[in-house]
């Protein structure tokens, strides 16, 4: 009888090939120490989520540095666990339940790895790409705990079904998941951006993997310029989250396209029904089409520094070319860290905010979604009293560069700590101290990922010399919270003085002394006297005195309103 059993056993393991999500990766320990109770070795538990069992000699796990394979004949019936280790694992963890050594067992890296799980016949069964934010608690994720599955019925759906260990001991191998629940996915997977990596093909990214069938129908897709339907579209394993579109005709430089989808199903049957993304050919990023628009230096406590990068071209970048560092004290450059590692777009008039933590921004400032921020693992420390920020591509050349100080700051802020500094017209030098202004209390003190409080977007200089407003309210409520005053000339070499006097005529600030104009700019007045304190509401007068190396002199007299804004 016992013999009978097994040969009907051993049957119905030949009759059933495995299908993908049979067998999945249900418990990954890839930081053991410090162990609150577990034998500091990494493991990998597999669970049978059929109803067959499942023989896995020949069956290999692997990341893209290692494949290990299970040489041992294990059959693994419906609903049982295994746990898979390296040799110098299998003494320790032997206590904790049915374990097979493998050679070459994958890296399981700490921030995060890719771990697949093929058949011997080489089907792709689960991958899961996994990262530390996975763990949803800093100081787990810092060692000794394991990353559980929620719902092993639910294998696809990502960092949702997937959080630490609750268990006392940092984990549960050989036994069920502490975290164990259901967690049905019932949202649709979502579309989230499009790349262009040559003229012919397009990649679409989504939030979690697709039903690969349905993913490869080209009437779920379009795009517009007249291509219309592409000619093949691929669900790319082992994740399946991405999809790469083969186009009837070639995309062209400088022109934005849209791509629709709709009718996309995920593993669960879950179906969008219609979402897009802008895509485009990338260029190069050469000096100033990407300007540093924005810096927050001095965050809150329990805030993040960030840098805001605006795309003032007509070409699209992508973030994946671009670096970002600071300058040290003699002047050379620190570590240079990538914006991104995946591809990233970075459209014409679009704004990115980089931060190490987009989370603890978000708390303190108004969002504009997903697509306004890009986290940079490791970017560097912004010093608060000044430092230089320096944005480069990929040949090492400098795109754009900030030297900024804190005394740029709106003097009347007495606490500077969580206020940004905006820059008030992307066309203007960036250098320029003239064109930076404290973020508008009105808008919280920040616009990390979108446009700027004091956004200036008429900087078209009329006349010779020009105040503007004519009447500005220096209270930092985000508008006409400064006073302009442009110039424009015919030629270059001129040099200027600006005083501003009260109606008493007693010179109140001096503005600019010797300062060197171009053809056109302008100067910033804050409303403050010449000690740094807040003038009185009344009539002020700008007086200009312009001169040129050639004896030429030319003066001028403005008068201009300092109010306070009536709340």
């Amino acid at each position: 009888m016992p013999v009978i059993s097994l040969l009907l056993t051993l049957s119905s393991v030949h009759a059933q090939p495995p299908q993908r999500y049979d067998i999945v990766i249900n418990e990954i320990m890839a930081n053991p120490s410090p162990s609150p109770g577990l034998p500091e070795v990494k493991y990998i538990e597999l669970y049978n989520t059929s109803a067959y069992a499942c023989m896995l000699k020949g069956w290999t796990i692997s990341d893209d540095k290692s494949t290990a394979t299970i040489k041992e004949d294990i059959l693994l019936e419906p609903d049982s666990i295994v746990i898979i280790g390296s040799s110098s694992a299998m003494t320790a963890l032997s206590n904790s339940g049915r374990t097979v050594a493998v050679t070459n067992f994958p890296t399981l890296r700490v921030n995060g790895d890719l771990i697949m799980l093929h058949s011997a016949d080489h089907i792709l069964i689960h991958a899961v790409q996994y990262d530390r934010s996975w763990y949803g608690n800093e100081v787990k994720a810092a060692g000794g705990w394991s990353l559980e599955m929620i719902d092993p019925k639910n294998p696809c759906t990502g960092a949702d079904n997937w959080s630490a260990s609750t268990s006392s001991k940092g984990g549960t191998p050989g036994t069920k998941n502490a975290v164990a629940a259901t967690n049905t996915d019932q949202h649709p997977p979502e579309l989230l951006s499009a790349f262009s990596p040559d003229d012919r093909h397009i990649t679409l990214s989504f939030s979690e993997p697709l039903d690969s069938a349905g993913a490869a129908n080209t009437y779920n897709y379009n795009i517009n310029e007249n291509i219309g339907m592409p000619v093949t579209a691929i669900a790319e394993a082992p994740l399946f989250s991405k999809v790469t579109l083969t186009l009837n005709r070639e995309q062209q430089k400088e022109k934005v396209y849209t791509v629709s989808v709709k009718n996309i199903t995920d593993c669960s049957g879950n179906r969008t029904e219609r979402s897009s993304a802008r895509t485009a050919l990338a260029a190069s990023p050469p000096k100033n089409d990407i300007v540093i628009n924005e810096v927050l230096f001095n965050a809150p406590d329990d805030g993040a520094e960030y840098i805001e990068l605006y795309n003032r071209s007509s070409h699209t970048v992508n973030g994946k070319d671009l670096l970002i560092a600071t300058r040290n004290t003699s002047g050379g450059l620190g570590t240079m860290k990538s914006l991104t590692p995946e591809n990233l777009l970075l459209f014409p008039g679009e704004y990115k905010a980089l931060s190490t933590d987009t989370a603890a921004v978000k708390r303190h400032y108004a969002s504009p979604g997903y697509s306004g921020y890009i986290e940079v693992a490791g970017m560097p420390v912004l010093a608060n009293a000044g430092g230089t920020i320096v944005l480069l591509n990929l040949q090492g050349e400098t795109v754009d560069e900030l030297t900024y100080h804190e005394s740029w700051h709106l003097p009347l802020i007495s606490n500077k700590k969580g206020v940004a500094l905006e820059r008030i017209n992307a066309d203007a030098a960036t250098q320029d101290q003239h064109n930076w202004q404290s973020a508008a209390a009105s808008t919280g003190y920040g616009t990390p990922g979108y446009q700027n409080s004091q956004y200036r977007a008429d900087l078209q200089i009329q006349g010779e010399i020009t105040p503007d407003p004519d009447i500005f309210s220096p209270d930092n409520d985000g508008h006409d919270d400064y006073l302009l005053i442009r110039y424009r000339f015919p030629e270059t070499g001129n040099v200027c003085n600006i005083t501003i006097y009260d109606a008493a005529g007693r010179a109140v600030r001096h503005l600019v002394r010797n300062g060197i104009c171009g053809t056109q700019g302008f100067y910033k007045w804050d409303g403050l006297d010449e000690n740094g304190q807040p003038l009185r509401m009344g009539i002020y007068v700008m007086f200009a005195e312009v001169f040129n190396l050639q004896g030429k002199t030319k003066q001028f007299k403005k008068a201009v309103v300092l109010a306070k804004r009536l709340r």
